[in-house]
């Protein structure tokens, strides 16, 4: 399996673009992206656990549910989330419309996303003048990938792109992504929004069943602020133009499948997590030695979420005790005089807790091993053979001016 260029123009048959079409006034950003593949293709989702939940996410599940699990095209806006708001599902339905007259499909083929602020309303004007333009333009290159990515962001500040190539059976497989997020960041079922494209010839079933069993591992261990958002999901088609052997049963073929799914999403959370907003750091937390799996999880995933901890690492504070305190509090039983603790990035690695208890070590080094952009932290517990990881980012000034003016 080796990553390639190209993020959802990866897989063959699919082609994308992103225009500025004006739903924020006064801003020239790209804000309307459309995903399109030449054949039908079986679709799968999940979507926040959030109550509150945005008008897109609806009409997206009834379109998937109506049309078998059968997809053709992703529209998707940002500046605005069309949630709480009267007419949402009525917008998000004419934005299905609007695509599929313009590409000639079946309205319910098409899932369609938003994000940006919640409670103002979206108008469908902006969107009914671009469609002709966003459609006309839509390409299977590189640039037709990076035009979408740029045009689903809101806060972020770099595109989230993946592709990979495998084989199945001796046929040549793709899957590529794009993704959103930066803010309002600690999913409960798939990720703020993720556009996932594949030409691997699978069923809607097995489809779903890999995504779903990928999710949990990926992008639910990701948290930025702890705030799981209104708008979170995570779609992807598969359109078969691999030719591969439909895979429609457990087995070496969906294994591999899986196995290249779950590379796309891990290289895709990370990349979400180091660019939290304002974040500097990317923190990875691996946890060995759980009793069992779902114990290594929400170790993992504690850490990450203390804001503490956040804060230590912005200050390259090798303050281990934060670690020690997350774990305690994560409801996972822990043995304290067990836990080893160490640092490590690419200047180097640090130990700083043995058994519970604090080693010397030098300050100055630590701080040079937590200044690098990425830092990796290790927790043995020493209790049995399982393990997790979960990405966050540190917490900084930036975090609290960006959210504290986010709507102006």
């Amino acid at each position: 399996m080796n990553f390639i260029q190209g993020g959802v123009c990866a897989s063959k048959g699919f082609s994308a673009n992103g225009v500025h079409c004006g739903i924020r006034k006064g801003r020239d950003k790209k804000d309307l992206a459309l995903i399109f593949s030449t054949v039908p293709a079986s679709s799968a989702a999940t979507y926040t656990t959030n109550l509150v939940k945005g008008a897109p996410l609806t009409v997206t599940k009834n379109n998937i549910e109506a049309s078998q699990n059968i997809s053709q095209a992703v529209i998707c806006n940002s500046g605005y989330a069309n949630t709480c708001n009267a007419d949402g599902i009525e917008i998000a339905q004419q934005m299905c419309n609007l695509a599929a007259e313009a590409l000639n499909i079946d309205p319910s083929k098409v899932i369609v996303g938003s994000t940006g602020i919640i409670g103002q309303q979206l108008s469908i004007e902006p969107i009914k003048n671009g469609i002709h333009e966003l459609v006309s333009g839509l390409e299977n290159s590189q640039q037709g990938n990076d035009s979408a990515a740029e045009a689903i962001m809101t806060t972020d500040t770099i595109k989230k792109e993946a592709a990979i190539e495998f084989n199945i059976g001796g046929s040549v497989c793709h899957i590529g992504g794009i993704a959103k997020g930066s803010g309002m960041i600690h999913p409960n079922m798939a990720t703020m929004l993720v556009f996932i494209t594949s030409d691997v010839a699978i069923t809607g079933e097995y489809l779903q069943k890999a995504l779903s069993m990928q999710v949990p591992e990926t992008f639910n261990m990701i948290s930025i602020d702890g705030d799981t958002s209104t708008n979170d999901m995570a779609v992807i088609m598969a359109n078969g133009m691999a030719e591969n052997d439909l895979i429609n049963s457990d087995g070496e073929n969906f294994d591999i499948f899986c196995e290249a799914l779950n590379k796309i999403l891990v290289k895709l959370s990370r990349t979400i997590a180091s660019d939290g907003e304002g974040a500097t750091r990317l923190l990875e937390c691996k946890i060995t030695g759980a009793q069992d799996h779902d114990s290594a999880k929400t170790a993992a995933k504690s850490v990450i979420c203390s804001n503490l901890f956040k804060a230590a690492m912005f200050g390259a504070d090798a303050n281990w005790g934060r670690v020690l305190c997350a774990l305690g509090y994560s409801g996972v039983q822990i043995d304290p005089l067990k836990v080893d603790v160490t640092f490590r990035s690419p200047a180097g690695e640090v130990e700083v807790c043995k058994n519970g208890t604090g080693l010397n070590f030098s300050e100055d080094f630590a701080k040079q091993v937590l200044n690098e952009k990425e830092i990796e932290i290790l927790v043995n517990l020493n209790l049995g053979n399982a393990s997790a990881t979960a990405w966050g980012c540190d917490l900084t000034y930036d975090y609290v001016k960006i959210n504290g003016s986010y709507r102006s």
